[in-house]
């Protein structure tokens, strides 16, 4: 695979061939990776399979005009086709005030920050399937497991470059290991189905493939016999493995773009209380190993931690340069960039802080509820806030999950679901967006 140096090189020089064709900025990113993946069945091999690509992706302006194109063909004579192209695209589209590079006395100086995201591995496909193997052996032997679905195990490494005209050029290299199951359990009709999957920037922090296997035989067992549930208001509670969903709710409604357009149902929250006191909401692109850590984003500004919440106070929105400019503030750092467009908006390590309830108190204190393990749909509403979804889950009676329910629908309003959730004490750093279990009170539960 090529260095980061080597990445950035092919970057920079796509950028300069589109200066010298006439555009007067320019940035590009070039991405390569490489991934090999094994999946397993019944305890035999059912697939093995091995990826490479390389793309570039170019994005100009002329004025405030501006086009963005890519491709995986790296000759020079595609090149200076494709940076032609663009440049007679740009000159066709329409003028956006808004629009250019990021401001150069904020682009990052110096050495970015070494954050440890690859270990330089590449197991070999026997390595991956023997762990998937593992998976699914200890999957299997849990009772009540009827069928596997299969499971997997994957490695990949990944090569990113960025370059911008004005004095702006970086890359870092990634490594990824993954592994999962899907199995089914109960008689022929009524199966149910549950999965489990575990990731890591290094194969050194991926669990035991036995953990993983366990932990779906418990969680597809725990759902065999599931029936209807009566609805009404209740209290709903929200299972750490789904419950960072709505983290991902609130960065849809705090994303620059959306402000601007003023389609957020947060548009008038910011300096205001949209969560009780005591939460606390952080995007975290620093932590070594992270799985979404990167030393700059993606139109080469730095990053920092951010708490985007602060003790139930909304305290920032979330920015690249052409929301900024628009809304008359500076960016924060979270664009994001494709290879094929021009930048977005996204977190990188986003999470909850732990609060200071039990998860079983916050149980304990239900009389009657719902634990929801899986929200099928999408259901959310950016502009109003309104949710409504499919589910999946465990009735709450007396204080004590009792038996699996499924077939129903939650639905709220986000703004208030936010101001009623209390969270548990149990936060995991499981994914790239984390939360403990969340309780919300007064939800509207209904039979499908």
């Amino acid at each position: 695979m090529l260095t980061a140096s080597q990445a950035t090189d092919h970057a920079h020089r796509i950028v300069e061939r589109a200066r010298a064709a006439g555009a007067d900025a320019a940035d590009a990113v070039f991405v390569a990776d490489g991934s090999t993946a094994v999946q397993v069945r019944d305890g035999a091999l059912e697939d093995v399979g091995r990826s490479e690509s390389s793309e570039l992706g170019l994005r100009l302006f002329v004025g405030t005009r501006s086009a963005s194109v890519a491709t995986s063909d790296l000759s020079d004579d595609a090149l200076d086709t494709l940076v032609d192209r663009a440049v007679a695209m740009a000159r066709l589209a329409p003028e956006d005030p808004w629009a250019g590079l990021a401001p150069v006395e904020r682009l990052l100086k110096g050495t970015a920050p070494d954050l440890d995201l690859d270990d330089g591995g590449d197991p070999a496909p026997d390595a991956l399937k023997a762990r998937a193997l593992a998976v699914e052996g200890a999957a299997r032997s849990v009772a009540g497991v009827t069928k596997s679905d299969g499971a997997s195990a994957s490695a990949s490494r990944i090569v990113i470059g960025l370059a911008t005209s004005h004095g702006f050029a970086g890359g870092y290299t990634l490594s990824s290991y993954g592994q999962s199951a899907s199995l089914l359990a109960g008689p022929t009709g009524a199966m149910e189905r549950d999965y489990a999957a575990h990731s890591a920037r290094h194969q050194s922090l991926l669990e035991a493939p036995e953990a993983t296997g366990r932990l779906v035989g418990e969680r597809t067992a725990a759902r065999v016999g599931s029936g209807r549930i009566a609805g009404g208001a209740m209290p709903v509670v929200f299972d750490r493995r789904l419950s960072g969903g709505l983290l991902g709710a609130l960065l849809g409604a705090i994303a620059g773009p959306a402000i601007a357009r003023r389609t957020s149902f947060l548009l008038d929250a910011m300096g205001k209380r949209v969560f009780p006191a005591g939460v606390t909401i952080v995007d975290d692109p620093h932590r070594p190993r992270g799985l979404r850590s990167r030393p700059f984003d993606g139109e080469g500004l730095p990053v920092s931690p951010t708490e985007i919440v602060r003790d139930g106070m909304l305290e920032t929105w979330l920015l690249d340069s052409a929301s900024a400019r628009q809304l008359g503030l500076e960016p924060t750092g979270h664009a994001t960039r494709g290879v094929g467009s021009a930048p977005g908006i996204g977190a990188t390590n986003l999470y909850m802080a732990a609060g200071h309830v039990p998860r079983d108190t916050l149980i304990g204190e239900i009389d009657r509820g719902v634990l929801v393990i899986e929200t099928i749909g999408h259901g959310i509403n950016g502009v109003t806030g309104d949710y409504s979804m499919g589910a999946a889950g465990f009735l709450i009676e007396n204080g004590e999950v009792t038996r699996p329910v499924s077939e129903f629908t939650i639905a709220g309003n986000l703004r208030d679901m936010f101001a009623a959730l209390t969270p548990a004490n149990d936060l995991e750093f499981r994914g790239s967006i984390n939360a403990p279990t969340l309780r919300i009170d007064g939800m509207t539960v209904a039979s499908a």
